[in-house]
C-alpha cells in the first residue's frame, strides 16, 4: 500500500494536471477552479477513510464533522440563544467526529469496499451534490468538481495496485487485487448496501447535460490541440509572445467557463 504522502503528492500532481487543461479550455471561472481542485486532492486520500486510526481518517472524519456541526448550527441560527447554539454545535461536532467514526468503523475493514471504483461513484455523486445544493455552484461545475474527485479516488486505487507489485521479484503480493476492483465480493451485503445509496444519490444529482456538452464539444478539444505547444518561442524568450486569443486582438482574459455559460443556473448571481 502507498503511504500517504505518496497519495497526496500523486493526488496534487494529477489534479493540478487537470486543473491545467481545464483552465486553458476556459471549461469554468477560475474562480471555483480552487475548489475542483481541491475534490481531487481529497479523493486521492479519500479510500483510506476505511484505515482505522490512519491520518486521513482522522482528518477526514474531523472535516466532515466540522462542515456537518455548522450545518445544524446555520439551521438553527435564528431559534436559540447564544449558549444553545454553542452547545448545538459541539455536541454535534463531537457525535459526529467520534460517534460516526467509531460506527463506522465498526462495520467496515480496509480494502474493503471503499476500496472499490462503485465507492469512487458513491463519491463523486455525493461530491456533485453538495456543491450544487449546499455550496451553490453551478450545475457543470458541481459535476466537474466530483470528476475531479473520482479521478483522484481511481488513482489512490491504482497506486495500491502498483504497490502489490514487486517488480524486483516480478512476482505479486497477497494485496494484489485488493485495491482496484468494482465492488467489494467478499461480503455482497456491503456492496449492496453502497450500490442503493449510489443510485439514490444519483437520481438526486441535477442535471448532467451542461457538463456533458462542454466536455464533449468540439470546440474544447480544438482550443486545447491550440494551446497544448507554444505557436512560436517557449515562454516567449525568443521572438513574440504567441497570441494565444481565438481572433486577433482579442483578450485572453477568462470570465465565465464554458460549461457555466449556458443553463438555468447561468443567470443566479451566487453561481
Amino acid at each position: 500500500m502507498a503511504n500517504f504522502t505518496t497519495h497526496i503528492a500523486v493526488g496534487t500532481v494529477v489534479s493540478g494536471g487537470l486543473a491545467t487543461l481545464t483552465l486553458a479550455a476556459d471549461v469554468i471561472a477560475p474562480e471555483n477552479l480552487i475548489a475542483v481542485t481541491l475534490a481531487g486532492v481529497l479523493g486521492s486520500v479519500l479510500p483510506d477513510i476505511d484505515l482505522k486510526d490512519s491520518r486521513p481518517s482522522r482528518a477526514l472524519f474531523s472535516g466532515l464533522a466540522t462542515f456537518l456541526s455548522f450545518c445544524v448550527l446555520f439551521s438553527v441560527a435564528y431559534k436559540y440563544s447564544i449558549a444553545e447554539m454553542w452547545l448545538l454545535w459541539l455536541g454535534s461536532f463531537v457525535l459526529f467526529r467520534y460517534g460516526g467514526e467509531a460506527v463506522f468503523h465498526r462495520f467496515s475493514y480496509h480494502r474493503g469496499i471503499w476500496h472499490s471504483i462503485l465507492a469512487g461513484l458513491m463519491f463523486w455523486f455525493l461530491t456533485t451534490i453538495v456543491f450544487k445544493d449546499v455550496l451553490g455552484r453551478h450545475e457543470g461545475v458541481a459535476w466537474l468538481a466530483g470528476g475531479f474527485l473520482f479521478v483522484g479516488y481511481i488513482t489512490h486505487l491504482v497506486l495500491d495496485e502498483l504497490s502489490s507489485v514487486d517488480v524486483l521479484d516480478t512476482r505479486f503480493k497477497a494485496s494484489f487485487g485488493s485495491a482496484l476492483k468494482l465492488y467489494d465480493g467478499r461480503c455482497l451485503g456491503d456492496s449492496a448496501v453502497v450500490a442503493i445509496i449510489t443510485a439514490l444519490l444519483f437520481a438526486l444529482t441535477p442535471p448532467a447535460k451542461p457538463f456533458v456538452d462542454g466536455i464533449a464539444s468540439r470546440e474544447l478539444w480544438a482550443g486545447l490541440q491550440r494551446r497544448l505547444l507554444p505557436e512560436d518561442r517557449w515562454f516567449g524568450l525568443v521572438g513574440p509572445l504567441p497570441r494565444l486569443a481565438s481572433e486577433p486582438g482579442a483578450s485572453n482574459e477568462i470570465s465565465t467557463g464554458s460549461i457555466e455559460s449556458s443553463g438555468p443556473s447561468a443567470a443566479s448571481p451566487s453561481e
